[in-house]
């Protein structure tokens, strides 16, 4: 029974890994868009990047803060080679009867300023996230999930709205409106959304693997 457990919990595993990537990518994908949301305009990737710290804190609170650093690299090596691909393919001649290369190369491509910024606020937060999660499991003695969740979440993005605008930006838009309405339309849906689904899925996870202990990292 613990064997099939344990089998179970790495089959879980690899699924919210492949759902983190999934979503870094639609984020790197959906950024080339501007949306409103209110009197705030933001890239339309946030919606996806939320989704990203959602995971790595369910990771966290079920497996421990190493296998939740793994799938932060894991994920850093993959934006490297969204990145990297993206580029290829829009430097590749198109075939001649193809008439969308401009459109394809005006939406899917992203300066190397952009990039960096992308990659480097990405790292700074994620780590982040991981380590101010445990942080306050050690301090709750692994009580209120809702405070590391939320305590752990909406710090790290702001940490990522600020290096990333500043980064990408600097010299060439107002900082300040940008991170701040990026860093509001993050905390809206971190409260709203995230905290819930952090519940439900720790809850589930928990149900189905009876003999995987929690996260002992509270020392």
């Amino acid at each position: 029974m613990i064997s099939s457990d344990l089998q179970r919990a790495e089959s879980y595993l690899a699924l919210l890994a492949c759902v983190y990537s999934g979503s870094l990518v639609l984020a790197a994908v959906m950024a080339s868009k501007i949306i409103t949301v209110g009197r705030l305009v933001v890239p339309a990737g946030v919606l996806a990047y939320c989704f990203t710290f959602l995971i790595t804190d369910v990771i966290s609170e079920i497996w421990g803060k190493e296998r939740a650093h793994t799938v932060v690299i894991g994920g850093f090596i993959t934006l490297v080679l969204v990145f990297v691909l993206t580029g290829l393919s829009i430097l590749w001649p198109p075939a001649p009867f193809w008439p969308h290369q401009q459109a394809y190369a005006t939406i899917l491509g992203s300066s190397a300023r952009i990039m960096i910024a992308s990659l480097v606020a990405y790292l700074f937060s994620q780590y982040h996230d991981v380590w101010a999660f445990h942080f306050w499991k050690r301090v709750t003695s692994a009580r209120f999930l809702w405070l590391r969740n939320n305590a752990s979440t909406i710090v790290s993005q702001l940490l990522d709205s600020v290096v990333f605008i500043t980064i990408a930006f600097y010299g060439s838009m107002p900082l300040v409106p940008l991170i701040v309405g990026q860093w509001v339309v993050k905390v809206g849906i971190a409260v709203l959304v995230d905290t819930p689904l952090v519940y439900l899925l720790v809850y589930l996870l928990r149900r189905r693997l009876p003999s995987v202990k929690a996260s002992p990292d509270v020392s």
